[in-house]
């Protein structure tokens, strides 16, 4: 169960308009490495992790995420919020303008939409985990790729800043979770002596001889 504080995980202030900016930086709202993909990934993921803790990871991040999520709608929103339809035209959402109007709608910087088809949940741990990792490098990567497009405003490139670091800071998570999976995974099986209601290791067990 979440509970939901009504305030931005970080502060967001854009002074100024900048739709062009804004047609980038929607590719980490509903991109192929965006944040909701990461979010619908990583809580989908969780029901097949083998213990607690990394269950309670995958829930963490998955729940931060959505945070992420709202924030980067909120750039978007106040990157576009009242821009004179011309202007979004000039700047290359006249068609996002079309279909959307001055509303946030899940899309890569390309043009495509959202698909589920970018959530890679393969109910197997350790390559959930693997998955898991290199999403992050492509998360972080993508945003170090918007900060460089917007060198020249502060009010974006701040918080840009901020949810690039969580992406740094989850991947050493998944780094920590997926050593766990494998220990656990590693652990021999012991299993109840139906002779002796003593606890054997499955290998060792002689209660049929």
């Amino acid at each position: 169960m979440w509970t939901y504080n009504k305030n931005l995980e970080y502060p967001i202030n854009i002074k100024n308009t900048n739709p062009r900016l804004a047609k980038f930086i929607i590719s980490q709202y509903g991109g192929p490495d965006g944040e909701l993909a990461a979010s619908l990934r990583y809580l989908s993921q969780r029901f097949g992790m083998p213990d607690q803790k990394s269950k309670a990871v995958l829930n963490d991040i998955g729940t931060e995420e959505l945070a992420h999520l709202e924030m980067v709608g909120t750039i978007i929103h106040q990157l576009t919020d009242g821009v004179d339809p011309k202007v979004l035209e000039a700047e290359g959402l006249g068609a996002y303008y079309t279909d959307h109007g001055w509303g946030v709608y899940p899309q890569a910087a390309a043009g495509y939409p959202y698909t589920a088809a970018t959530i890679a949940v393969k109910g197997d741990p350790i390559a959930d985990l693997q998955e898991d990792l290199a999403a992050e490098q492509k998360a972080r990567a993508t945003y170090e790729k918007l900060i460089d497009l917007c060198a020249d405003d502060p009010d974006v490139i701040d918080p840009l800043k901020f949810l690039r670091e969580r992406e740094v800071v989850h991947f050493q998570r998944f780094g920590e979770a997926l050593r766990g999976v494998q220990d656990k995974l590693a652990e021999k099986k012991f299993y109840m002596n139906g002779c002796n209601n003593n606890m054997v290791n499955l290998n060792n067990c002689d209660c049929n001889k």
